[in-house]
């Protein structure tokens, strides 16, 4: 076996094993494009051998993904499948586990009508809410890794002959996985314990706000009482663990809705729909966008907004050190699942409920009356850089140095 089957291997074994933990008896659900076939035949072998009941695979392909956005009617996109939604919250109250291959073409939907893409979001987050309710409880196991797809490799690696393109795309996401080493299982334990490791000091500061300081960015945002601050490892409504993003570096909470003040400027493109929007700033007041700008795909950063109410408001706040294996790869990867990994981000929309002491007990009315957002969304935009300075403001006043130069200061 050579190394690159090797590391095929190695990485289906972390997404099974470690991503979503597949347990003895239990059913896998996996979401993946047909350009992935060969790799989804190594995880269902890795899902059987340490003993799924059932893998079930829904198969998606971009191209027929943008024929439709292209040529069905109006109505079309009205309308969700309601029989295979109710499947899947079928799945989710029977414990199964649900792993997402991506292999975004970044852009996947240019020239579509970006109010086409809103409507058709809008009817399938509306339909899947309960299972989309079940992953952000927590309730049950679930992980996202990626794949290359030719369309991805031409974006991320523009200056290889096209024939290396894809190889060039595998090896980077085996290098920021840890897959390219000798036992990633194992080296993924420790990097989870470290990060723990800051989420238990953050959990013990309880900080009232933070301080975002950088070149084009300075804001303000006040954390809920008895807020939680969350890292790599998650634990399912059996006590079942599980990594719900490999890659991941960040230690997460979910802010004060309400709590949010000023300006923020993206650092890296932001790959939504099928549309890229890059160069943008947002600015809130009493956690409310007032307004926007992007030098690319301010249509597209208009519609994401402008998705529902909550989308007007943030549900996530990350903090990620500039200096990672994914960022030491000095690449831009046009996929969100990398990229967030490479940088502190903000998510506009939907908060989680596991953020919050208690919350995953709590009704939804209750969550807002603590002070976390609601939305049928939730997109992830990377606004760190090597310059950014993080301050942590006790409920003293007093102020501690989070980050310096985009790096942990503790």
């Amino acid at each position: 076996m050579n190394s690159f089957q090797g590391n095929l291997d190695k990485y289906a074994s972390l997404a099974i094993q470690l991503g979503v933990n597949v347990q003895p008896g239990q059913t896998l659900v996996i979401f993946a494009p047909l350009i992935s076939v060969d790799f989804v035949r190594r995880l269902v072998k890795q899902a059987y051998g340490v003993g799924a009941k059932h893998v079930y695979v829904e198969w998606f392909d971009d191209e027929i993904t943008r024929l439709k956005y292209e040529l069905a009617p109006h109505e079309a996109l009205l309308e969700y499948p309601m029989w295979r939604a109710k499947g899947y919250e079928e799945l989710a109250e029977n414990d199964a586990a649900f792993l997402y291959v991506v292999a975004n073409n970044p852009d996947l939907m240019n020239g579509i009508d970006p109010k086409r893409i809103q409507t058709a979001s809008k009817t399938s987050n509306t339909a899947l809410r309960e299972l989309s309710a079940a992953r952000l409880t927590n309730k049950v196991s679930w992980s996202i890794i990626a794949v290359p797809s030719p369309a991805w490799a031409d974006k991320v690696f523009p200056s290889l002959p096209e024939e290396e393109r894809v190889d060039a795309l595998w090896n980077a996401i085996f290098q920021a996985t840890r897959v390219d080493r000798d036992d990633p299982v194992q080296d993924w334990k420790e990097h989870s314990s470290s990060l723990d490791t800051k989420a238990k000091r953050l959990n013990e500061r309880q900080y009232k706000a933070l301080h975002y300081r950088a070149d084009g960015t300075d804001i303000t945002v006040s954390l809920p009482h008895e807020h939680i601050w969350v890292s790599a490892g998650n634990t399912n409504s059996n006590g079942i663990s599980f990594i719900a993003n490999l890659p991941t570096e960040e230690v997460f909470t979910s802010p004060l809705k309400k709590g949010v003040n000023g300006t923020v400027k993206s650092t890296k493109p932001l790959s939504y729909n099928g549309n890229l929007i890059e160069n943008f700033s947002i600015t809130f007041k009493e956690g409310r966008i007032i307004g926007f700008n992007a030098e690319k795909g301010e249509e597209n950063l208009s519609s994401l907004i402008e998705f529902d109410e909550g989308s007007h408001y943030l549900g996530e706040v990350a903090l990620v050190p500039h200096r990672s294996p994914i960022s030491n790869t000095n690449l831009i990867f046009y996929n969100t699942l990398y990229d967030e990994n490479a940088s502190c981000h903000f998510a506009i929309g939907r908060a989680f409920p596991f953020c919050l002491n208690g919350g995953k007990e709590m009704s939804q009315q209750d969550l807002q009356h603590h002070g976390l957002n609601d939305s049928l969304t939730h997109v992830d935009f990377m606004m760190g850089s090597a310059d950014m300075d993080i301050d942590g403001i006790l409920e003293n006043g007093e102020v501690e140095p989070l980050f310096r130069n985009g790096d942990w200061a503790f």
